[in-house]
């Protein structure tokens, strides 16, 4: 078996850097053949990615967190057809793994135990578009608070883990409502929210459980709607998501959705699989099973 390792060397604090001569040791010792390429920079994975000439392997595996899967997953869509794609694996070593979660990837042993295995599952991918350019996903996409709160922490990244405590605290004490207009599969919801996410995948932010009924093959985003309420009410609702208990309060609602298309006012910064990326209006389209990845 031979595989595109493409590393974010930034990644988990420098994590990923720490970390690659031991697994490429591991990689070997399972007579795993491979190529390594060092991105040079967070968005450089797109362009490697991009450039593979993918009949070369048998995996293209992304050794990161979310946001170099993210930038992976672009890079090979935005110049092959999915069918052209080899199966996708993921070495969890970024400071988010949520995706990886739902394919029981928690850390980079279990990354390198799925391309022992090469036992690769068809899963949906979402995407939207901006400014003629499709962007896909397939952990979630958001806006509202979440989202706001993620753009704050990266003001403030050099506190590290303690730059989202920062985000929540400034958000909630500065909290914002807007408008929305969201249709989903043809039916209009609109009215004040906190933030809206469309979900493929359970988990954001690490572990964060922010749609604990999706499942990433069934053809369907679960989108949560959390509505307007007060600072008590969000700060008391927040810890909740660890446990997806959040979608139990009165203010939050969820759906199952094919397509969703959202209007703000004002327009709303989005977080495709934690990247600060586009704004509203969008329309999100789930594309049943078009990639495979190793689980």
């Amino acid at each position: 078996m031979k595989i595109a390792l493409i590393v974010n060397p930034y990644a988990g604090g420098k994590k990923s850097e720490k970390l690659l001569s031991l697994i490429e040791k591991k990689l070997s010792f399972h007579n795993i053949d491979y190529i390594t390429y060092i991105s040079l920079h967070h968005e450089h994975c797109l362009k490697i990615a991009a450039e593979l000439k993918i009949d070369q392997y048998d995996a293209i595996v992304s050794m990161g967190g979310d946001g170099t899967n993210f930038h992976v997953l672009n890079g090979l869509l935005s110049a092959f057809k999915p069918e052209q794609i080899p199966p996708l694996g993921i070495i969890p070593v970024g400071s988010g793994n949520s995706f990886a979660m739902d394919l029981n990837l928690y850390d980079f042993e279990d990354g390198i135990r799925s391309i022992v295995k090469n036992t690769p599952r068809w899963i949906d991918v979402c995407s939207f578009t901006q400014a003629q350019k499709k962007i896909y996903f397939v952990n979630l996409t958001g806006l509202g608070f979440v989202t706001d709160v993620a753009k704050t922490a990266q003001k403030f990244k050099f506190f590290k883990d303690f730059s989202y405590i920062i985000g929540v605290f400034y958000r909630t004490i500065n909290l914002s409502f807007h408008y929305m207009e969201l249709e989903i599969d043809g039916k209009i919801i609109s009215g004040e929210n906190c933030f809206v996410e469309f979900c493929n995948s359970r988990y954001t932010g690490g572990n964060m459980m922010m749609a604990p009924d999706a499942k990433i093959d069934d053809g369907f985003m679960d989108i949560i709607v959390a509505g307007k309420m007060s600072r008590t009410s969000l700060l008391a609702t927040l810890p909740k998501i660890f446990k997806g208990t959040h979608i139990k309060h009165p203010a939050v609602s969820s759906f199952k959705a094919k397509k969703a298309t959202i209007k703000t006012w004002p327009d709303k910064t989005l977080l495709p699989d934690g990247e600060i990326l586009g704004v509203t209006p969008a329309t999100i389209m789930v594309h049943h099973k078009m990639i495979r990845y190793l689980n």
